[in-house]
């Protein structure tokens, strides 16, 4: 009988899980496995495609990028501004667009190892049932300066309202504290080397 009601609720357990509507946590990332990442000392953040609706989403995610890679103190990080100044000069029209000796010349002009470019693909509010609760994707990719070559890669989701918050109405995350959290789980994919 014991066994019986072990079975059944994990049954039960199982079931409520997948009309929660959980999703895997788990990034889909790649890293080069020639790579020794610890070559990569100084980093250079461009400016983030926005495929949103919210048109200062992609400056917003860039900024949480910078910080994070910066406390994580695995690489220096080049000043925005430097960037911004270094595409102006070196006549980049579109970033998202950048061909292997964009990445070079520009890496070279930063004097950066690598460039992080990305994508900020959602950014907002997702209505679940009765509420309303933050839910953003990322996608970031690391370029090595000498080659072009991406060498680390991931596309992430973060948000949604949880299991306790949408039945018993627990808190969830605000969009900034999704997007913190979302981004620092991403940046420590590069730790796992």
């Amino acid at each position: 009988m014991g066994l019986l009601k072990k079975y059944v609720w994990g049954l039960i357990i199982s079931i409520l899980f997948v009309v929660s509507g959980c999703r895997s946590e788990i990034p889909v990332y790649h890293m080069s496995e020639d790579i020794d990442f610890s070559f990569y000392k100084r980093v250079a953040v461009v400016p983030f495609d926005n495929l949103t609706n919210d048109k200062y989403a992609d400056e917003i995610v860039r900024q949480v990028v910078v910080s994070e890679l910066l406390a994580s103190g695995l690489v220096d990080v080049v000043f925005p501004g430097e960037v911004k100044n270094a595409i102006a000069e070196l006549g980049i029209k579109s970033v998202s667009t950048l061909t292997a000796n964009q990445i070079k010349a520009l890496s070279n002009n930063l004097k950066a190892e690598a460039l992080i470019v990305g994508a900020v693909e959602e950014y907002g509010e997702v209505k679940m049932g009765n509420i309303s609760a933050p839910q953003v994707t990322i996608s970031l990719m690391m370029a090595d300066a000498n080659t072009g070559s991406i060498v680390w890669s991931i596309t992430k989701t973060r948000g949604g309202a949880s299991f306790m918050a949408r039945h018993f109405g627990a808190r969830h995350e605000t969009l900034s504290e999704t997007v913190l959290l979302l981004v620092r789980e991403s940046i420590r994919t590069l730790y796992k080397q």
